[in-house]
């Protein structure tokens, strides 16, 4: 049996893709930001919003289940990496210090 993976995912953890919409809140703030998760792992996850978050923003995430026998997953993260996309939407990088359910 081969256990050789591609460079691009020997990681801790494996990337899902995902592909959902998710909330954004801003620490010390009762500002929400709609946004959409691509992909997730157990320590980061990529998301496009609209808006700009700066590097080393940190936040609360929920990301909604779709399923009533498994809860929403809850967390804390800190933006890692903002990118400016040719659509005019944003690329951000965010690593999970936290996970509440």
């Amino acid at each position: 049996m081969d256990n050789v993976r591609d460079f691009s995912e020997k990681r801790d953890f494996i990337r899902m893709k995902v592909n959902t919409e998710i909330t954004i809140r801003m620490n010390n703030s009762d500002e929400t930001i709609e946004a959409v998760c691509h992909d997730l792992s157990g320590t980061g996850m990529l998301i496009e919003a609209d808006e700009m978050i700066k590097e080393g923003e940190e936040l609360f995430i929920c990301i909604p289940s779709n399923n009533q026998a498994f809860p929403a997953l809850e967390a804390t993260a800190k933006i890692i990496r903002c990118t400016k996309k040719d659509n005019g939407k944003f690329e951000l990088g965010a690593a999970i210090l936290d996970i509440k359910k």
